[in-house]
């Protein structure tokens, strides 16, 4: 796999442009999907964790909506409006984690098994790391300081799913119940890292 650069230089603009926009528009889809797939394995466990990654999913729709938009007609003034809008994206996901865990901790609250979610969580780590993969080459092939900020909201996604997968199991096997909150504190840090830095373009 070659360099960002090498893969401009092999790419056109309105060919990286249109990629850019399928990345989007996937991540989109997928998360959309994945509200209602969420809150039906949520409702069924009473997983917080599960009810949280919901609205994780839609805090990922809010900032792909923003980069589509971003990409239509690029401008300074926009792009710094947009970096503003992701900024406030990872702030509002580094609160609900924060919080979340922090309350699931303090009650110590058992969630029933769930094997829908362990799937879907699962299915949607890999799926968010290959987009993030994705989104970051191309941006980085146009020069786009959005959509390379919009590919690490996706990474922190996949990482996001990840712990909760990990919890899940950890609690189906091991009866491990706070597992789950304690490794989601590990990407509060990250997420206040990375929506300081937006917001200060």
């Amino acid at each position: 796999m070659g360099s960002a650069e090498s893969y401009a230089e092999g790419v056109n603009r309105p060919t990286l442009l249109r990629t850019g926009y399928l990345l989007e528009a996937v991540t989109l889809g997928w998360n959309v999907i994945g509200v209602a797939v969420l809150a039906v394995a949520a409702l069924a466990a009473r997983s917080i964790a599960l009810g949280g990654f919901g609205l994780d999913s839609l805090i990922e729709i809010g900032a792909s909506t923003v980069v589509i938009w971003e990409l239509s007609g690029s401008d300074e003034r926009r792009q710094r409006l947009a970096l503003r809008l992701i900024g406030a994206a990872f702030i509002g996901l580094a609160l609900y984690l924060a919080v979340q865990s922090s309350v699931v901790l303090a009650v110590e609250y058992h969630p029933r098994h769930s094997e829908l979610g362990i799937a879907w969580t699962a299915i949607t780590a890999v799926v968010m790391f290959l987009l993030a993969a994705g989104k970051a080459r191309v941006g980085q092939a146009l020069q786009n300081r959005v959509l390379q900020t919009e590919g690490r909201v996706t990474l922190v996604d996949g990482l996001l799913a990840t712990a909760i997968v990990l919890g899940l199991l950890l609690n189906a096997l091991a009866g491990w119940w706070w597992a789950d909150p304690a490794a989601a504190f590990v990407l509060v840090f990250y997420a206040v890292k990375e929506g300081s830095a937006s917001l200060s373009h």
